[in-house]
Parts: C-alpha cells; structure tokens; sequence
C-alpha cells in the first residue's frame, strides 16, 4: 500500500512540474536558416539544431522555439508556407525533426514551432485549388473583383490597401480571374477566416504537430486573420484613411491607418478557440501546451489576447518591453514599462519578457552593448516566461549587409540602393557566432553562407565567452542559473527606479534567499545603500556580475554599501533565507 501511495505521489508530482513548466519557462528563439549548418550547403538546418541541444541546456533553457520549418519556396524564408506537413528540404527531412525532438526531450528541452495562420505560399494546394475554383476551396483565400476606371476601362485593385511589404496588397491572379489579398509579400496570400472550413484545416494543422510531441506554437501576425467585412460596406472592401505621417507615399505601408486591415473582433474568438484544441491535448499527453501570439498593436489590443472571464486565451508577447524600451531609456522609464504590463495583465494570468526576434534589429546594436547584460538580467529576473534570440546571450549584434547580399524582401520591396537598411531584417538575421574561424563555425563551406556573418565574429563568439568568467555569456547563465530558484519562479515583485540611472528588481519569497537586481545604466560609478529595502538582510552576496562590474562573482557586501560600476548588471542574493 504504501509503494502505491509513493508511486502515486511521484506520478502527481511530475504531472503538477509538466503542467507549470510555461509559468516560468526560459525560452530560446533559433532562427534555422542562421543558426548551425550540419552539412556545409551554407543553410542551417535541423541536424545542426540538434547538434548544439546540450550547449542549449547546459546553458539553462527549458525550450526552444523554431521559426518556419516547413516546405516553403523560401520567398519570405519560410513564412511563405506551401504545405504545413512537410519540412522543407534544405532544413532536412521529417526523420530529422523526430530525431531533433527525441534528443530534445532526453535533455529535458520542449519544442514549439512557429504557426503562420494567416496566409500560405501562392504554390500551396490549397491556393492552386481555389485559383481554379474547385468545390470546397472557393473561398479559401480573400478574392475579389478590381475595380473598373470609367475613364480608360482599366481594372484596377479594389482598394487602396497596401502590403506591409509595400505596395498594393491585392494581386491580380488570371486563372481566377480576381485578385487576391495578400497583406505580406506577393507569394503569400491571405487565408479566409469567415470560411469554416478554413478554420478547421488550421486546427488540423495543430493537431497535426501536436500528436508529434510538440510542446505548444509561437503565432505569426495573429492580428491580421481578419478584415473588414464587406457585407458592411456595400459589398466592397472600404479604403483605408491616410495616416498622415510625414515623408510616406502611397507605396509605403505606414501611409495608411490600417482600422480595417488589422485587430478586427473577430480574431480573438479565433486565438481562444485555439486554446481549447492545445487543452485537450493536455490530459493526453501530461503537459500543458503552450501559446504565444504576436500581434503588433496596442498595449490594450494586446492584452486581449490573454482572455476573458471565461475563456483562456494566449500568452500576448511583451513588445511593450520590446519596443518602448531604448537605449536612451532611463531608470524610471524602464520601471514605467514593467509596471505597465503587470498592472494591465489579467489577475492570474502569465506575464512575458521579449528582448528581441527574428523582426527587429539585435539587442546589442538597439539597445548598446553596454546594456546587453542589463536587458537580459531584467528578462530573465522578471516573474513569468522569458524568450532570447538566438546571439542574445552572447550579445551578438547586427550583421552589415550590402545591397547585393540582401534576401529580405521587405528590404528589397523598398527597390531603394541606398535606404534599403532602414528596411532591412538581414542584419539581425545573420548567422551565429560559435567561434573565429571561417563563417564563425556556423558552416564548413569555404564559400559565403545565406547571408554573410557579422565582421565581428572573430571577437564576438560563444568560443571566446564560454570559459571566460568576465563575458556576456557567463553572466547570462549565471542568472539563468539563479532565475530556477524558488524564488524568482514565485516571489513577489519589487520594482525601484532609485535614481535616474540605477533601476533596482527584487523578488522575495518567504523562507528562501531573496533575489536581487541592480542596474546602473550611467557612465559613472554609484556606491549605493540598499537601506531602504527593509525585508532585505543586511548582508548579500554577488550570484553573477556582468562584465563591466568591479565586483566579482562571489564577493559579499554589505546592503547599506553596494559599489556598482558604470553599466554594470550585479545579481545579488541573500545569504541567509529572507522575509
């Protein structure tokens, strides 16, 4: 009897660990394409991937989300998605991924993929089928007729709305005979969400995935499956208003006010019902799934995301601390941000820290390497999940990419020589630095990979840091390290902006050592007195120390004189248990 008790309460035990394990998750983007080539092509794939899972975990990750993996003609790398059952070729072959998965979950590392709803490639079977207008996929896609000029007969788009891309967003398609809306690039039109079935091949999608293991998704551009109905506009999809921000043509995308292109009602019905189909797959396979949703949008569109009173929703990413934080923000800006999100956040629900992405320029180079030790201690020591792009660790920044070696089309879309970087996402898509040899160790081929590596890579390089006690990367596991504490996955939150330029985290948990951050943003050194924390014990003792701290891993100090060096990122903890 008492074996079945114990056996019991292992069994309840571990299930109670599989169904929290996203509360606090520590989450690490890779971007394939850029992050380790296994066979010298000059491409990443999924054997490299699996190659670096032990670095991966040594370092403190408990998952790994991967961008587009799927058969794609790669116009848009990947999010240009020709079947969502197939990897793509260059990325290796499905026995690849299950091997990737099998090693993944033998080090205690989950996987989620990146789920693109809102569009497919223009080579997708389903496109082709409603190019041609086979019963059943009619009106899979946004169709619709152009529009007639009464003064040379020409048939124009139906509207003024405009790519993200740039330029119109509708394409003339001549087996149709319509044109079709694609709010990215012209490979990717835009699926129908008011088609039923529609909806339920996208559910199909997930379970497909789902029944291979995988621990939950990452959704694209959530906020665009909708757009205004034209049943409410004559029958016509409605123009959109002119922004009015200065230097914008037609062509550019933030020419217009998107109030009908994007955040529409209906999509949120959409992402709930999405989290019902994971939560059934919770009791079948012992572990909560977990979702994430970018939606570039207001902090209130956002939020939204969460849920309702009685319905579960998704994990909104942060791109409140994404994007309002920069590198001239200060202590109380930064503090400002924080309590932002955490007094909009539902009551209950999980809150995230995102300090980059595959989309926006590299932590190091927006925000300055001198805060790259600042930034990711604050997503890392902050309650709930935390996601780094790949290079963050390691405080890589972004690649200089040449004209001629521009991939992206966004970049290329602008037909702009000289301001094409103002649009670019290739330098922070560049491949990653594992060491100074060629191509940084990413690929054995002599030649150029997909895009060339960052010039500096021969001092900016894992192989450099990783035995260096004084570098980005040990001081990002060392607070990986201490973020697995009781204390930082449940104390409370205590934020302090104690000067302009010194921003100070605590987390508290009653019987377990107390946790805590400080961050000197200025170019001078600050001799602080922590006085004021009164739950905080007179001594503390530094946990991890960033690479421009005097003060070592190690040392103690005392709370009332706390020497923080210019730009310096110190964890300090408790010597004794708090509170």
């Amino acid at each position: 009897m008492r074996v079945a008790i114990l056996l019991l309460f292992v069994a309840t035990a571990a299930s109670a660990v599989d169904l929290d394990w996203w509360k606090t998750a520590l989450i690490y983007q890779i971007y394939p394409r850029s992050f380790k080539d296994s066979d010298g092509d000059g491409i990443g794939d999924l054997n490299g991937i699996t190659q670096k899972l032990p670095y991966l975990k040594e370092t403190g990750f408990d998952a790994i989300w991967l961008s587009p993996i799927y058969l794609s003609p790669m116009y848009d790398f990947g999010y240009d998605i020709t079947d969502y059952r197939q990897i793509a070729p260059e990325y290796g072959t499905m026995e690849d991924f299950k091997k990737l998965m099998s090693v993944a979950k033998s080090l205690g590392i989950r996987v989620v993929l990146d789920y693109v709803p809102n569009h497919t490639s223009n080579e997708s079977d389903w496109f082709v089928r409603s190019a041609r207008r086979e019963p059943g996929y009619e009106d899979y896609y946004m169709w619709t007729d152009g529009v007639t000029d009464p003064e040379t007969g020409d048939v124009k788009p139906p509207n003024n709305w405009v790519s993200n891309f740039r330029k119109s967003a509708w394409e003339f398609n001549k087996v149709r005979g319509q044109y079709y809306l694609h709010q990215f690039v012209i490979g990717q039109p835009d699926l129908n969400y008011r088609s039923d079935r529609v909806q339920e091949e996208m559910k199909n999608v997930l379970r497909f995935w789902l029944d291979l293991g995988v621990s939950g998704f990452r959704v694209d551009a959530v906020n665009r499956l909708y757009e205004a109905d034209p049943k409410n506009y004559g029958g016509r999809y409605p123009d959109e208003p002119v922004s009015g921000i200065p230097g914008t043509v037609p062509d550019d995308y933030e020419y217009l006010d998107h109030i009908y292109t994007q955040d529409m009602d209906e999509t949120y019905e959409v992402v709930y019902n999405w989290r019902d189909l994971l939560d059934e797959y919770i009791p079948k396979q012992g572990e909560y799934k977990i979702m994430m949703t970018e939606a570039y949008s207001t902090l209130n569109n956002m939020i939204r995301y969460y849920g309702t009173k009685t319905r579960n929703g998704s994990i909104p990413f942060n791109f409140s601390f994404l994007g309002d934080i920069t590198k001239s923000s200060n202590a109380w800006e930064i503090k400002t941000v924080i309590d932002k999100w955490m007094t909009y956040m539902p009551s209950g629900k999980t809150a995230n820290w995102v300090n980059g992405n595959h989309d926006q320029s590299r932590m190091g180079t927006r925000q300055g390497v001198d805060r790259v030790d600042a930034m990711n201690m604050l997503a890392l020591l902050l309650p709930g999940v935390a996601i780094t792009y790949q290079g963050e660790e390691i405080g890589m920044t972004d690649g200089e990419i040449s004209w001629e070696d521009t991939r992206d089309p966004q970049a290329c879309n602008t037909d702009d020589p000289i301001n094409y970087y103002k649009k670019s996402r290739d330098p922070c898509r560049t491949p990653y630095h594992w060491d100074n040899s060629t191509n940084a160790g990413f690929s054995s081929n002599s030649g150029k990979p997909w895009l060339p590596v960052a010039e500096n890579y021969r001092s900016v390089n894992l192989a450099e840091q990783i035995n260096d006690p004084k570098s980005h990367y040990q001081f990002y596991k060392d607070v990986a390290s201490v973020r697995k504490s009781p204390t930082v996955r449940d104390g409370d939150l205590d934020t302090r902006a104690l000067s302009e330029s010194v921003l100070v985290i605590t987390r508290l948990l009653p019987g377990s050592p107390g946790v805590l951050g400080v961050v000197n943003l200025s170019d001078e050194a600050q001799d602080l007195d922590l006085s004021s924390l009164h739950l905080l014990p007179a001594q503390l003792r530094v946990v991890a120390s960033g690479v421009d701290c005097s003060v070592e891993k190690g040392a103690a100090v005392s709370k009332s004189n706390v020497h923080v060096s210019a730009h310096c990122a110190l964890l300090l903890q408790t010597v004794d248990n708090c509170c």
